[in-house]
């Protein structure tokens, strides 16, 4: 029997599993409703007009990854907080910012009603002013269902969407009884956003509750963002591009396949609200994993139901549900048009469990990935659209390339490092150290580079003899480092705890050289330094002359003379893993051609670790680690060393032309 506390696998398990079956249910209600919903607009108002209904919705759609974006963000905070102010706290904070937003949306909408009227070929400017309505309160929604996901009410968020679908439904029968047409349509929509906003008010108890000020970091708020403005992109955008490039009757077809194919997606979605708060809530990686195994196992196998059911339906049955008029003038058939939208559907919401796992575990790369890959569907079906069936392929192409690269790094090959056994060797930890002091041994190191030629005279005693008590002296030291090291150290997590390290003669096996320049033609794809050593012992034998090589020769003289500093830094995971040079590899490498058995004792070792350094690319090369690299690197493109150092000695009041003799 599996214990019941937080973080074991059992409760993960029950969490994902019930929240998913709740909201599965909650979805095939919906599902069915707005099936029902669409069936009956699309007999009332025909193709054309379910086109302009569709696109008006669509555009709602759009706005909703702002409304999607305050929900995750949402949950994810209220998850992780302890306590009934901490979480009111944050849904305080965050309802007041989507009220903000919420009215900003809904004024850009009626003010640019004619333009979009146009660009749409829409029939009357008055249904997008409802719809700004619809827009601004739609915003908020996402804050309260937020709310209600992260505190892991599933059966009250169940029943909110259940009254958005019903409500819709209801009004938009009778207004469209009534000859109100596509206008009924979206007064439908507003009141029921309006509807299922009032019922997800919290609680008295919640609303009373003394807030913490809680907030979520700019971070977090631009990785939702990006993710479900990429999201809406990739979900809505191709029905406004087939509506503006297509006949009306064609685009209201589309948007007949589109109705029906999204439903897995839907289903989908509902597994994804299940997992993220569960999995965000534990600080356990495995735990994590298992969250993201049960959740991946799930959607594949509603995804593949779904798309068999969909390819072994008749085209009568279509027929039936829709009307025959949204068959007679296909280009291609109906069935196979909506088999292929579901199957790329089916592999965008496999992609879409990969990206919220990584999203609820860290701010990573995946929302950018999407982005760019929206930006590639919208210029895809701008250059190919001779049918609805090349439209729905270049989304099927593009949907497979998005969960290629967002699954890559779960295909990253595990490290081949051997676990520490009593052949490994084990590392001692002799005391914790402070960053300052870290910094101040890696710039000794650095200090004779021709990038610190200008400051070389006037900080030789600020390098060469600390005072790490100074917080002048250790914010100087910062900022000549990152002169030349900016970008090595900026990899490294925020959480990395440095440490005085002792190692044994046979714990070198698990250090690694730092993956660049000349290490990599000695690694050849094997960069631990004892194999390394081996094939330069190799190449020492060859006949020629190696600058590498040379460069080793002369660092082995350097140490029989004790002129070479002292510190050799590294970084890890942990205590039991292999560690990874970041400086001082070619003091290493000369100490161990010298004497082997010996080279450990030479020097002082200081480790950073940190149970996300595999996010690093000094660390761990892969998708993940390298697209951070590639951020960093274009964030700093243009950051000037040089003047970095001035604004540092002007900040301590310290005349920099005095100070350098400029």
């Amino acid at each position: 029997m599996v214990p019941d506390v937080p973080g074991s696998d059992g409760v993960v398990r029950a969490r994902v599993v019930r929240g998913s079956m709740i909201l599965l249910t909650s979805t095939g209600a919906v599902a069915a409703t707005n099936l029902l919903y669409n069936i009956v607009v699309a007999r009332m108002l025909g193709a054309a007009g379910f086109g302009h209904a569709t696109a008006i919705y669509t555009l709602l759609m759009l706005a909703s990854s702002v409304t999607l974006s305050f929900q995750l963000v949402c949950s994810k905070l209220v998850a992780k907080s302890d306590g009934l102010s901490a979480k009111a706290g944050v849904y305080k904070t965050l309802i007041r910012r989507a009220w903000q937003i919420g009215a900003g949306v809904g004024l850009v909408l009626a003010f640019q009603s004619q333009w979009i009227t146009r660009f749409l070929k829409l029939p009357a400017a008055h249904d997008i002013d409802l719809l700004a309505i619809a827009a601004a309160v739609y915003i908020p929604l996402g804050v309260q269902r937020g709310r209600m996901q992260g505190c892991y009410e599933f059966r009250r968020l169940a029943s909110n969407v259940i009254v958005e679908a019903t409500t819709k439904l209801g009004v938009a029968v009778l207004l469209l009884y009534y000859g109100f047409g596509v206008t009924g349509v979206i007064t439908g929509i507003t009141l029921s956003i309006v509807a299922a906003y009032l019922v997800a008010i919290p609680h008295r108890a919640f609303r009373l509750a003394e807030a913490q000020a809680e907030a979520a970091s700019f971070g977090e708020g631009l990785q939702a963002g990006v993710f479900f403005i990429g999201q809406v992109i990739i979900s809505n955008l191709d029905i406004l591009l087939v509506k503006h490039y297509f006949a009306p009757t064609l685009a209201g077809i589309y948007a007949g396949v589109a109705l029906v194919g999204r439903v897995v997606y839907m289903l989908s979605w509902s597994v994804v609200s299940s997992m993220f708060p569960a999995s965000a809530s534990s600080s356990h990686e495995k735990a994590g994993q298992f969250v993201l195994r049960t959740a991946l196992l799930l959607v594949v196998g509603l995804t593949t139901v779904f798309v068999f059911l969909v390819w072994a339906a008749p085209s009568t049955l279509w027929a039936f549900i829709l009307g025959k008029q949204f068959l007679l003038p296909m280009q291609g058939a109906f069935s196979s048009l909506l088999t292929l939208y579901a199957g790329m559907t089916a592999i965008y919401s496999i992609a879409v469990v990969l990206m919220t796992y990584e999203m609820s575990r860290r701010i990573g790369h995946v929302s950018w990935v999407q982005f760019a890959t929206s930006a590639l569907l919208v210029v895809g079906i701008a250059m190919f659209h001779a049918s609805l069936a090349q439209v729905i392929l270049v989304q099927l192409v593009l949907m497979t390339a998005l969960l290629v690269a967002v699954s890559a790094p779960l295909w990253a090959r595990p490290d081949a490092t051997p676990q520490p056994s009593a052949q490994t060797g084990h590392l001692h930890k002799l005391r914790r150290v402070a960053e300052e002091e870290v910094i101040a041994e890696f710039l000794k190191g650095e200090f004779y580079h021709r990038e610190f030629d200008r400051y070389r005279d006037h900080f030789r005693d600020l390098v060469q003899c600390p005072a790490l008590a100074s917080q002048d002296e250790n914010y100087l030291r910062r900022v000549l480092l990152f002169r030349r090291r900016g970008k090595l150290w900026r990899e490294l997590p925020p959480d990395t705890e440095w440490w005085e390290i002792e190692l044994d003669p046979v714990a070198i096996s698990r250090v690694r050289a730092f993956p660049r320049n000349d290490w990599r033609r000695f690694a050849r794809g094997d960069f631990f330094l004892s194999g390394i050593i081996a094939r330069i012992q190799e190449s020492l034998e060859l006949p020629g002359r190696d600058q590498f090589l040379e460069k080793l020769h002369s660092m082995q003289a350097d140490l029989l003379e004790n002129q070479l500093p002292n510190s050799v830094l590294l970084i890890g995971q942990d205590d039991a893993g292999p560690l990874t040079l970041i400086e001082g590899n070619h003091r290493m490498a000369a100490a161990m051609l010298l004497d082997p058995d010996s080279a450990f004792g030479r020097f002082r070792y200081y480790c950073g670790f940190s149970a996300q350094m595999k996010n690093c690319c000094w660390y761990q090369t892969d998708l993940n680690s390298l697209w951070r690299y590639a951020r960093n690197r274009l964030r700093y493109a243009f950051h000037d060393g040089d003047d970095s150092v001035t604004r540092a000695l002007r900040t301590l009041d310290v005349d920099p032309k005095a100070e350098l003799g400029d």
